[in-house]
């Protein structure tokens, strides 16, 4: 019987030295049925003809605008159904992997059929042996989505397990999973789209598994903040939809708007060494427009 087939979906805007690292640790791979497919969201820097000077084996599609990653991606999504393909996996272009780590997630795919989506352990590129995430989980009292792991030691996580979420950074979603629960919600743009999809999989009768020998290295600096105005927008206005999305009971609300919204939104107005930081008129902008019901990309 041969392998299963597996698309690898790899979107980008720009950035096209990342891509190309990407696709060259991906040509390392030692998993025989897989289809690397370059989504290209209108990038500026000729990344499609690069990808196909370099990679002529990858399939590029150019999407003409940028769509975001939630609408990005569904491109690639729905050519992996419409090809048959058995998996789909999402790879964030800034990304570089192991060898073995496609083929393992395939076989802890494989191994159970209730398995509708599937993470790596995927670590800082800048420091190989720090972990960046290590599955995700959320938290329904408080409203919040968080990533195991991070800069937390390997040891504690070197066990396989059940988990709330996996990131879209790299994400294996099963056919059938897809099929029950739908493409990713286009009204996020970015951000949360994966989490909600997660929710969707498991309140479908599939469960979400973290497999921690797969490996694969994120170019995300250490010390990242989410503190610039575009990016306190769609973390604001996008954990809001996600709690809507998933039914989230009104305690959570609560909480999630005033112990964590207005305290941060304060504290950003208020205190001094917060002062200085970006995000402000993002969050107003966030919740004017989830209360409008404005979604997909923030209006330039």
């Amino acid at each position: 019987m041969s392998p299963p087939r597996v698309a690898i979906i790899v979107l980008c805007y720009n950035g096209s030295s990342d891509t190309l690292a990407c696709l060259a640790s991906l040509r390392r791979s030692d998993y025989p049925q897989a289809q690397v497919v370059v989504l290209d969201n209108a990038s500026q820097d000729d990344t499609p003809a690069k990808v196909r000077e370099h990679f002529p084996e990858v399939l590029v599609i150019e999407n003409g605008a940028n769509l975001g990653f939630a609408a990005g991606n569904n491109v690639g999504l729905r050519y992996a159904l419409a090809e048959g393909y058995d998996y789909a996996l999402l790879l964030n272009n800034d990304t570089e992997v192991a060898p073995d780590f496609l083929s393992l997630l395939v076989a802890a795919a494989e191994a159970d059929p209730q398995r509708g989506a599937l993470g790596p352990m995927i670590y800082y590129y800048e420091a190989p042996t720090r972990i960046w995430s290590a599955g995700g989980q959320i938290d329904w009292q408080r409203g919040v989505c968080s990533m195991a792991g991070e800069a937390e030691d390997v040891g504690q996580y070197a066990t396989p397990r059940d988990v709330d979420f996996v990131t879209g950074c790299a994400l294996l979603m099963r056919r059938t999973a897809l099929e029950r629960a739908g493409l990713l919600d286009e009204r996020f743009f970015m951000y949360f789209e994966e989490s909600e999809w997660c929710v969707r999989v498991a309140r479908a009768g599939m469960r979400i598994r973290f497999v921690p020998q797969a490996r694969v290295w994120h170019k995300i600096p250490l010390n990242a903040r989410f503190d610039k105005e575009y990016l306190a927008y769609y973390m604001t206005r996008n954990r809001l939809l996600f709690l809507r999305a998933t039914g989230a009971p009104w305690r959570t609300w609560l909480h999630a708007l005033i112990l964590q919204d207005l305290r941060t939104y304060a504290s950003l107005c208020l205190r001094p060494k917060w002062r200085k930081r970006s995000g402000r008129s993002g969050m107003r902008l966030a919740w004017r427009d989830f209360w409008r019901g404005r979604f997909g990309r923030l209006a330039e």
